[in-house]
């Protein structure tokens, strides 16, 4: 395979997620008007992904310091099947649950009132703060992502380097700002 051809496949791997996340967020594909009793417990399923993948980036990054390649690839491969898994479970989530969860909604209504709003004060641009860039963060990973395992696979290790440089500070800060999204918004599930 050719370099033009894994820039591509990734162009369009990326392309392809983000617009189902935005489909879905967008809520235009309708879901079930029941969502199946298992749908509460992905946004936990998530969380904890996201926590061992965090744990996980660290041990890797521990184990390349050593000089332990083998271990190093093996626990990205358990990083990357598990970061699909979260990106499986998220999308899913977001097919199910038909509604959004506004920061400080504590009456379920969907909207957050001027009283509901003075009552999380300055935890909601806070939890804002967070949510933003670890949105958009999350889909400019994914190519470096892609990319960053296809070059350590193939042992192009020069292009892995320069990529990871970028690709595993990312990669990480969205891993653990993704658990503390869920803990922020946690206590206003309504479901």
């Amino acid at each position: 395979m050719t370099d033009k051809f894994i820039f591509r496949f990734v162009a369009g791997v990326t392309i392809f997620v983000i617009a189902v996340v935005i489909v879905l967020n967008r809520h235009l594909i309708p879901g079930p008007a029941v969502p199946p009793s298992f749908t509460p417990y992905l946004p936990l399923l998530n969380a904890i992904l996201n926590g061992t993948c965090s744990v996980l980036l660290l041990i890797s990054l521990y184990f390349i310091k050593q000089g332990n390649i083998i271990v190093h690839k093996r626990v990205n491969i358990l990083t990357f099947c598990l970061s699909s898994l979260f990106l499986v479970s998220y999308i899913l989530f977001h097919y199910l649950m038909q509604h959004d969860t506004p920061y400080g909604d504590t009456n379920g209504d969907g909207l957050v009132s001027p009283e509901e709003k003075a009552a999380v004060g300055g935890l909601r641009t806070l939890y804002l703060s967070i949510l933003v860039p670890h949105i958009i963060l999350a889909a400019g990973v994914l190519p470096l992502i892609l990319l960053s395992f296809y070059q350590g696979l193939q042992m192009q290790v020069q292009k892995h380097k320069k990529l990871v440089r970028w690709a595993f500070p990312i990669w990480l800060f969205v891993t653990v700002s993704g658990v503390v999204v869920y803990l922020m918004i946690k206590p206003y599930y309504h479901f």
